[in-house]
């Protein structure tokens, strides 16, 4: 079941993703690619029936993602979280601080 629904969950991504870029915008991105289908929509053109068909298209997709998640936590009985497995790390050892100052070099000798 939840290899279906996750080939369904690509499915609605690609379809999803191609309605969204299809809308006009004010850059036009690629709906100027589509051709004119105002005959086909109507007088308004494409535009209300591409964001009516995004908006379902993304119920669709918030539905089967739910779905999923649903499926695929009562086959699996186990979080992911839980395989999570935590290493302890060791602290690398930090030197003693110098407690005495460092002594002034010493003037060469005249000769």
């Amino acid at each position: 079941m939840t290899t279906v629904l996750l080939v369904l969950q690509f499915v609605f991504t690609v379809i999803l993703t191609v309605s969204v870029l299809l809308q006009k915008s004010s850059s036009i991105g690629l709906g100027a690619y589509s051709g004119s289908n105002e005959s086909l929509f109507g007088a308004k053109g494409p535009a209300g029936f591409m964001a009516k068909f995004t908006f379902v298209m993304a119920i669709f997709f918030i539905a089967n993602t739910l779905a999923l998640g649903y499926f695929y936590n009562q086959t699996k009985k186990v979080s992911i979280a839980e395989d999570i497995k935590i290493e302890k790390s060791v602290v690398p050892s930090v030197p003693a601080p110098v407690t005495t100052a460092p002594s002034a070099p010493e003037a060469p000798s005249a000769k």
